[in-house]
């Protein structure tokens, strides 16, 4: 029985379709079933192929990719769909778009259109070809269940809360940045509180990401730079590339070494709002692949803080939430679509 990930590759290039589909097919478990020239050469395989994964460019003629995406979401097409992007500013663009519309993740065409250097991002592509088979396994566990899960795990914490929340800081990686803006979007313009935010995501893509959150919020949201001073009302998006942290009332930005193999990464916040915030810091961990923030979660929670995760029902992927509710740290563990009220009932003191 042939259970190799099926995977599409689909550029306008002849050269990049061929070095693309020889990486995936050096791999043991996945194996390009077919390639296309364009989006519209791409519905035109679908009939005659299935997929699980479909690699897609950005830049093609004739249908390029953010059409081509509509185009599979009116068709209600399963695969799940890696976008192959630019690192222009237009190309981050796009692909915050395209994240938007339901693509499962991106990765970073190193130079341009035609990368002959794309052997470089080849671990990249293949981990996140992986990760859809994940999602695709989790969405088909979902469809299948009885119940919710975040039904038959209920609130940890027994305690009532006394202190007053003076900071919320949140993390993401895979699934992140669709789930950020549910979360962030949905957030009091009154907060009254500053928020942290670290979203795994190359090196170019933050600062398009954070003008994206801030045009559709209540809050102002800003990429983080060093020294910035922290003010109430304000979402400090991690500028990708360095590590941010809390350092009495401003934004310190580390340029060390990955955690988790991550840089950004959401430890590092967590411990140092633990350490400025204390008892009066508030953590949500969102969807995403490792372990990152688990660490963090046990110190904001030692410190007195209070601790969210993302239940498995709304996770792209149940990696980060998971392995923070396993510290036995976490207070709360709610879908997605409960968090921003949460937040905000937290913060105000409303339980």
């Amino acid at each position: 029985m042939n259970t190799k990930l099926k995977v599409i590759v689909v550029d306008d290039s002849a050269l990049m379709r061929k070095i693309i589909s020889d990486m995936i097919n050096s791999e043991s478990d996945m194996e390009v079933v077919a390639t296309a020239r364009n989006g519209q050469d791409l519905l035109k395989k679908l009939d005659e192929v299935n997929a699980d994964i479909i690699t897609l460019d950005i830049e093609m003629p004739i249908m390029d990719g953010i059409t081509t995406l509509k185009k599979l979401k009116e068709k209600r097409v399963d695969s799940k769909v890696i976008m192959l992007s630019s690192l222009t500013k237009d190309g981050a663009e796009i692909t915050m778009d395209c994240l938007q519309l339901g693509a499962f993740d991106f990765v970073c065409k190193p130079s341009g259109s035609i990368s002959l250097d794309i052997d470089i991002v080849k671990e990249d592509l293949i981990d996140k070809i992986r990760n859809g088979k994940r999602t695709l396994k989790s969405s088909f566990a979902m469809k299948n269940r009885t119940k919710p899960s975040f039904v038959e795990r209920t609130k940890r914490s027994e305690v009532k809360r006394t202190s007053k929340i003076s900071a919320v800081a949140i993390g993401a990686s895979t699934g992140g940045p669709k789930a950020l803006y549910t979360v962030i979007t949905a957030l009091p313009k009154n907060l009254d509180v500053p928020v942290f935010v670290v979203q795994h995501m190359p090196v170019g893509f933050t600062k398009a990401f954070a003008e994206r959150l801030d045009r559709s919020s209540g809050l102002k949201v800003v990429e983080a730079e060093h020294g910035m001073h922290i003010e109430k009302n304000v979402v400090y998006v991690a500028k990708a590339g360095y590590h941010m942290e809390v350092e009495r009332n401003s934004i310190k930005l580390v340029d060390s070494a990955p955690v988790c193999g991550v840089k950004p990464a959401v430890d590092n916040l967590f411990i140092s709002c633990a350490k400025v915030y204390g008892n009066g810091l508030l953590s949500v961990v969102l969807t995403g692949m490792g372990r990152d923030g688990s660490n963090g979660t046990i110190e904001i929670k030692n410190k007195g803080g209070y601790t969210i995760s993302e239940d498995e029902s709304t996770c792209v992927i149940y990696g980060m939430p998971k392995a923070a509710f396993e510290t036995n740290k976490v207070d709360e563990v709610l879908p997605l679509h409960h968090i921003s009220s949460r937040i905000a009932k937290i913060v105000r003191g409303v339980e």
